[in-house]
């Protein structure tokens, strides 16, 4: 699933190629795409793009034109993806049983396609006067590399939960951008177990917990800073150093690094670094064992 560094990557990608451009048309090709009716996609017909930003994991296209300024919201849920295309193809995209989720074509003949991988169909596209209007926008919580969300902002947001840490960090209303991968990242950092729960943290753990949120979002950030949007994937994938690396060295301390799995997600992690050399219970092998 792409995350805070990747979206904001692409934002920045789309920013250097997308901005003062013409959009000719948008053309949704799956059924599910389109989350929204009005305005109509022929609203932005000859609109310019005039900005792209970022909200969590949502890129915002803002385009002014006839009908005014109206934004393009992009969420690119678990398989979604972004490609470039210039010159895009010839003729007009297929419905079919391919990825292909909708096509964006520019007045100059380049554009973007967005995908989506497997047979469950989350990404979803909405073109409205205000990203507010957007339920999964206006929910967000803080961005955690706003200067302005410091350790006391931190502090006060888990004052007042009472769950695991691992899914605090994941809730979107709660800190926008975070998901599965980068949880597990900055937990391996911060040293600390996903079941810990936030009612626990002393005031140091939640200043280091801080910290290794920033750090490790700034790295990944950094380390996608002027890449094509076709690479951002693979560099995702080669920065992570627990997740998605069951059975593989930690390569902080060197102790096999773990998995918990779950219905339709698991988490990883390092025994020695994050819960004292304890191996959590997996609880779907658990089942499977019964």
């Amino acid at each position: 699933m792409p995350e805070l560094p990747e979206v904001e990557a692409l934002r920045e990608f789309l920013d250097a190629h997308l901005v003062g451009k013409e959009i000719a048309r948008v053309l949704p090709v799956a059924i599910s795409v389109l989350k929204t009716y009005d305005p109509p996609l022929t609203a932005v017909e000859g609109a310019e793009v005039t900005a792209v930003g970022r909200h969590g994991k949502f890129l915002d296209l803002t385009t002014t034109g006839a009908a005014g300024e109206l934004h393009l919201l992009i969420h690119l849920a678990r398989a979604g993806w972004l490609r470039w295309l210039d010159p895009l193809p010839s003729g007009p995209p297929k419905p079919g049983k391919g990825p292909l989720a909708l096509r964006t074509a520019l007045t100059g003949g380049d554009g973007f396609d967005l995908t989506e991988a497997g047979t469950t169909k989350r990404l979803a596209v909405h073109l409205v006067h205000d990203p507010g209007e957007v339920p999964g926008v206006a929910r967000l919580g803080p961005d955690p590399l706003a200067e302005e969300f410091g350790p006391e902002a931190f502090a006060a947001l888990l004052a007042g939960e009472r769950r695991q840490i691992k899914g605090a960090l994941r809730d979107q209303s709660l800190i926008a951008g975070i998901g599965n991968a980068y949880s597990d990242e900055i937990l391996h950092a911060a040293r600390m177990s996903p079941f810990k729960p936030t009612q626990n943290l002393t005031p140091e753990e939640t200043t280091a917990l801080w910290t290794a949120m920033r750090t490790t979002l700034r790295e990944a950030v950094e380390r996608s800073h002027g890449l094509a949007a076709g690479r951002l994937k693979a560099e995702k994938k080669s920065g992570l150093r627990v997740h998605g690396r069951t059975g593989e060295p930690c390569p902080v301390c060197g102790d096999t690094i773990r998995e918990v799995s779950f219905s339709d997600s698991s988490l990883q992690y390092c025994p020695t670094c994050q819960t004292g050399g304890h191996i959590l219970a997996d609880r779907r092998l658990s089942r499977l064992l019964k």
